[in-house]
């Protein structure tokens, strides 16, 4: 039985949400690179007062981003179903998930610290993922440039899995739910995170970065996440239980 906790899927909102101001930097001068952010095609554009019933949506910017958002979130789940059932494997071998509850909590005050720009303690994630990333980035280059909805969401897919150490520290965090389902939803609420940023254009974007980048905006980010991590610690909460029964 599902056991994951709002609490739990709220944090991975929040981490999508306050970093995303390192998914633009990554993925937002990617998304203008693939034409993502290229102006409406004429074919969008008429003055007819009986304009076609039938709309090209592939010659849509916005459709095209959107798709390759989804792409992008659908990795993330992907990424979370393997890291679950492997975390679930883990728990098995071991007898007890106290470890990974460790590992889950000690990667929440990392991302915290990083938040904060404190402590870039995630950077490691990136090294390890660097390796899958040369088996993977070649798959893309079949879709692009990206001319349809579907090019996007499958660039999407490929590109979902470029090493970053924010999206590679949150799957370590969601392995330790040791469950499929689990792991898939927390990677899932943390995407979703990323997409106000990611979808934004124009004056609005640039008003999004300006409050996300902010160091008082940031730091308060990095100290939610980390007493959410210590919160999250196994020793703490059996501490805090005892001291309440």
């Amino acid at each position: 039985m599902l056991s994951i906790d709002l609490s739990t899927l709220s944090s991975a909102f929040l981490l999508g949400l306050m970093g995303s101001a390192h998914c633009l930097g990554m993925c937002g001068g990617l998304a203008s690179a693939l034409g993502l952010h290229s102006r409406p095609s004429p074919l969008l554009i008429t003055t007819d007062l009986n304009p076609p019933d039938a709309i090209d949506l592939n010659q849509s910017p916005f459709v095209r981003l959107f798709s390759y958002n989804l792409g992008r979130i659908l990795s993330y789940c992907i990424a979370g179903i393997v890291v679950g059932s492997l975390g679930f494997w883990l728990s098995k071998q071991l007898g007890s998930s106290q470890i990974l509850r460790y590992l889950a909590a000690t990667m929440l005050i990392l991302m915290g610290l990083y938040l904060g720009q404190w402590f870039n303690g995630i950077a490691f994630t990136e090294k390890v993922g660097s390796v899958l990333w040369r088996f993977i980035q070649p798959l893309g280059k079949r879709f692009m440039p990206v001319r349809s909805v579907k090019d996007a969401l499958l660039v999407g897919m490929v590109w979902g899995w470029l090493p970053c150490g924010l999206v590679y520290s949150a799957l370590i965090w969601a392995s330790a739910e040791a469950s499929l389902l689990g792991s898939a939803l927390i990677m899932l609420c943390f995407g979703l995170g990323t997409l106000p940023s990611m979808l934004a254009t124009g004056y609005f974007a640039q008003q999004l970065a300006h409050v996300i980048q902010n160091k008082a905006f940031r730091a308060s980010s990095g100290l939610l996440m980390i007493s959410f991590g210590i919160w999250s610690l196994p020793i703490i909460q059996s501490s805090l239980y005892k001291a309440l029964s």
